[in-house]
């Protein structure tokens, strides 16, 4: 593997975890008091919950860096995909503006984000990486799976948020939006389906974070 694929994924990965992100989008809200009416549970449950969508984020600019760097990479005599990795990284560049949005909605909030940042981006790039050997088809599967998981977790979010909390609401629906198109654009691409263990041990993966990342 060369080594400008390696230090471009290295810059990705520091940029993500130590340098604020920049949406190219407008945040879907930004009220003039965007915590007016939300009470102290409140606003800390919605604290949470967004620290958790932000953990997302970050495992998406890990998943998402590795998969077209897995692209670009020639593996098993095969060429390097780059029209695949060109689409990877375009969802990439959308999900900043996912990680820009939750991150402010924190500020706001005055909760912070994960702690164990870095071992989420690790793990979600040990993944992606993973995924993007087995090819294009898989690496697309990957991605239609874990959007799919992902526009439901959003939409629990949904369902839990305070009702007053606006800000988030309209953060969080934007995103579900987004997931699910890119979904759909990794599904006409050429995905296959990941076996049902696979999933399943997605879904397990995706649950231990969730919970531990509500508290930490």
């Amino acid at each position: 593997m060369r080594l400008d694929p390696l230090l471009s994924a290295a810059d990705a990965a520091l940029r993500t975890l130590f340098v604020p992100a920049r949406a190219s989008r407008d945040c879907p809200t930004v009220p003039e008091r965007p915590n007016a009416d939300l009470s102290d549970a409140e606003r800390q449950l919605s604290g949470a919950l967004m620290r958790v969508n932000h953990v997302g984020e970050v495992c998406a600019q890990a998943l998402y860096t590795a998969q077209a760097l897995a692209a670009r990479s020639p593996s098993g005599g095969k060429a390097p995909n780059r029209a695949l990795a060109a689409q990877l990284e375009a969802a990439g560049k959308e999900e900043t503006d996912h990680l820009a949005w939750t991150k402010a909605r924190l500020d706001e909030l005055g909760a912070r984000p994960s702690l164990l940042n870095p071992l989420w981006y690790a793990g979600a790039f040990g993944l992606g990486l993973l995924a993007g050997r087995f090819g294009p088809g898989v690496s697309l599967g990957f991605v239609v799976e874990t959007e799919r998981q992902v526009e439901a977790h959003l939409a629990s979010h949904m369902d839990r948020l305070p009702p007053g909390d606006q800000a988030s609401r309209a953060i969080v629906a934007q995103m579900k939006d987004d997931e699910a198109r890119h979904a759909r654009e990794a599904q006409r691409a050429g995905a296959v389906e990941l076996p049902l263990p696979v999933r399943g041990l997605m879904r397990a993966a995706a649950k231990v974070m969730t919970t531990v990342a509500h508290r930490v």
